[in-house]
């Protein structure tokens, strides 16, 4: 089993991360928070969640071991697998999921892209034993990028690969750059997924 992965930021997207570790690129998919607490530093240690199947090994990609372990617990879960834990830690931060889990806020989790009613309170009930809410700030600061069109394009791309449909995504991500010429490609996307 992989525990972490050191080296070198070969190439950075919002959903993914490419690590050069001794001369071999390694592909993580990654969270907005780790795409976020990422920019700008060439070196990392991620902590890595591999996940086996018949035609893939695949590996997600965590800043700390705080996130990797709410990960984990989320695809523990029946009805959670990876993607949908990755969306979900895309839209909500450490410390605001485990505060909704310990305050049983189901109407949040159901705000997030996949999250129905009955898999909203299966999550919390599952978890709310195994999470405790704690006061330490999980604030990441995110990056500011004044080239719309580049954070317009790498947003839309990022909710393809999420599983959006593409023509809805650039009508939404088009509408909240209107609305808030300034924000980050995190905040474009963070917004959309509340919006679609």
């Amino acid at each position: 089993m992989i525990d972490y992965i050191k080296g070198e930021v070969a190439e950075l997207a919002p959903t993914s991360v490419t690590i050069e570790c001794g001369g071999i690129g390694y592909q993580l998919n990654i969270s907005l928070n780790t795409y976020g607490a990422l920019n700008n530093i060439p070196n990392v240690k991620l902590y890595v969640h591999e996940v086996i199947r018949e035609d893939a090994h695949v590996l997600f990609g965590f800043m700390d071991k705080r996130e990797r372990e709410l990960f984990q617990h989320l695809i523990s879960v029946s009805g959670v697998g990876p993607g949908t834990a990755r969306v979900i830690l895309s839209s909500l931060s450490c410390k605001e999921l485990e505060n909704v889990i310990s305050t049983e806020n189901a109407a949040v989790l159901q705000s997030v892209k996949g999250i129905g009613a009955k898999t909203a309170q299966r999550i919390i009930v599952d978890l709310k034993d195994k999470i405790k809410f704690t006061d330490e700030s999980g604030t990441i600061q995110l990056p500011t990028k004044t080239d719309l069109t580049e954070v317009g394009h790498s947003a839309v791309a990022a909710l393809v690969m999420l599983g959006f449909v593409q023509t809805a995504s650039q009508k939404v991500v088009s509408k909240i750059i209107s609305e808030s010429p300034s924000l980050p490609v995190e905040g474009i996307i963070k917004e959309a997924l509340k919006r679609l």
